[in-house]
C-alpha cells in the first residue's frame, strides 16, 4: 500500500476571508485516503473550523477569540499571544519538537504569503515548500513587500498564484527558468454549485427594499474601501438618487465604519449585516454587486457575482480585469471615490447601461471549475 504523503499546511486562524475560504474548501474537496494533512493554525479560531474534514488534523499554538482592540484588559492576553509566536517563529525546533511532536512532514504549505518565513525556516530541510499568494505583495494590509523581499519567496518548490497580475509580476523577478518553473497561477477553488444553492434559501433579514440596491461582500478591512462606498453613497443620496447599500461582513474595521454611517447620517439607507455563512441571498435580491476596494489579490467575491450573474461595478484592481474580461462582464471603474461615484450613478442614472453585461453573463461560463482547481493543486502536491 501506498504510504499516505505527510503535509503540514499553516495560516493564522480560519476567520472569515477569503483565503480561509478557499483553503477549506480546497480541503473538503481532497480524497481522504491520500493525504495525512496537519494543519496548524496560530489562533484556534473562526467560522469557517466546523467545515475542516474530520480526518484532517487541526493544532494550534492558542485558543480563543482574536483580540482586535486595545482594552487595557486584552493587553495581557494579546502581548502574551505576540511573544509566544515570536519565540516559535524565531525557534522553530521548539515548535517542531513540542507542538509537532517531531514529526517528520514530506510538505509544508504556507496557505498565505504572511507565513514565507515560518516555512522556509522549518528545520526539516527535506521537504518541499509551497506558498499560496492571494494578494498583490506590493499593496498588503500592513506591509508593502519590496524587490527584495518578494525575490525570498523563491525560496520555495513552488510559488501558486491567484491572478495573471501576481504571476507577472513574479516572472519579473524570477533571475532563470527554473525560478520562473516555480511560479504556477491556479484559480482559486469555488464551489459555484453551492453558491447557486445556498442564493435560493430563503433570506429571512432580507434588507432589500423597493429602491435600486447595491450591495458589497466582504471583511470589514480599510482595503475593501468600504468607507470610500459609504461617502458615494451619501453623495448620490444629496443629489436626489434615492438607492441603498448593504455592506455583509465583519473584520476589525467594522465598528469604524458603522461609525461613519451614523455619522454620514445614512443610517436609514445603509445597512451593515455583518458575518454571514450565507451572504449569496443578498447577492441575488440586490440590483448591483459594487466591489470598492483599494487593493485585492484576486476577488473571489467577484466570481460569485458573477456566478449568479449579478450586474457589476469594480474598481480597477488586482485581478478585475482578468476577472471581468477587461470590462465585458461588468463596468471597471477608477480606484478611486469618484471612479465608485460615477460608476454608481451611471447605474442609478442609465440602468439600461449595464443590460450588454447582463446579456454577456448569461452564456458566460466559468473559465475553471471546483473539480479543475483541486485536481491541479493534487498535481503540484503530488509530483514535488
Amino acid at each position: 500500500m501506498k504510504l499516505k504523503k505527510k503535509i503540514l499546511i499553516r495560516i493564522g486562524s480560519l476567520r472569515h476571508g477569503g483565503a480561509e475560504k478557499v483553503l477549506v474548501t480546497f480541503l473538503k474537496n481532497l480524497p481522504e485516503d491520500k493525504y495525512e494533512i496537519d494543519l496548524l493554525l496560530n489562533l484556534y479560531t473562526g467560522k469557517y473550523l466546523p467545515e475542516i474534514p474530520h480526518w484532517i488534523n487541526v493544532l494550534y499554538l492558542n485558543k480563543g477569540e482574536m483580540i482586535t482592540t486595545n482594552r487595557p484588559q486584552d493587553i495581557p492576553q494579546k502581548a502574551y499571544r505576540v511573544i509566544y509566536q515570536n519565540i516559535l517563529k524565531f525557534f522553530p525546533n521548539i515548535l517542531y519538537s513540542k507542538i509537532l511532536k517531531g514529526k517528520k512532514y514530506d510538505l509544508e504549505f504556507a496557505a498565505i504569503h504572511g507565513f514565507r518565513d515560518e516555512i522556509l525556516n522549518s528545520p526539516l530541510k527535506s521537504s518541499k515548500k509551497i506558498v499560496w499568494i492571494h494578494n498583490d505583495l506590493r499593496k498588503t494590509q500592513f506591509h508593502n513587500y519590496t524587490d527584495d523581499e518578494i525575490r525570498k519567496f523563491f525560496g520555495f518548490d513552488k510559488i501558486m498564484v491567484i491572478s495573471e497580475h501576481i504571476q507577472k509580476d513574479f516572472e519579473n523577478l524570477a533571475k532563470d527558468d527554473d525560478e520562473k518553473n516555480r511560479i504556477v497561477r491556479i484559480y482559486n477553488p469555488l464551489d459555484t454549485n453551492e453558491i447557486i444553492q445556498k442564493s435560493a434559501i430563503s433570506n429571512q433579514q432580507s434588507a432589500i427594499s423597493n429602491m435600486p440596491t447595491f450591495v458589497s461582500v466582504g471583511t470589514v478591512f480599510p482595503q475593501k474601501g468600504f468607507d470610500r462606498l459609504l461617502k458615494v453613497h451619501k453623495k448620490l443620496l444629496e443629489e436626489g438618487f434615492k438607492h441603498k447599500v448593504i455592506i455583509v461582513g465583519d473584520g476589525y474595521d467594522f465598528e469604524n465604519i458603522k461609525k461613519l454611517k451614523t455619522e454620514l447620517g445614512v443610517d436609514e439607507t445603509a445597512k451593515m449585516i455583518g458575518f454571514t455563512d450565507n451572504p449569496y441571498p443578498y447577492f441575488k435580491e440586490a440590483d448591483f454587486y459594487v466591489l470598492s476596494s483599494r487593493y485585492e489579490g484576486f476577488p473571489t467575491v467577484l466570481f460569485e457575482a458573477i456566478t449568479l450573474k449579478k450586474k457589476i461595478i469594480a474598481t480597477d484592481v488586482s485581478g478585475v480585469r482578468e476577472m471581468l474580461i477587461d470590462g465585458k462582464l461588468g463596468l471597471i471603474v477608477d480606484n478611486s471615490e469618484e471612479g465608485i461615484y460615477h460608476g454608481m450613478k451611471k447605474a442609478l442614472k442609465n440602468p439600461e447601461s449595464f443590460d450588454g453585461f447582463s446579456e454577456k453573463l448569461m452564456g458566460y461560463e466559468m473559465p475553471f471549475n471546483l473539480e479543475n482547481s483541486v485536481n491541479a493543486m493534487m498535481k503540484i502536491i503530488d509530483e514535488l
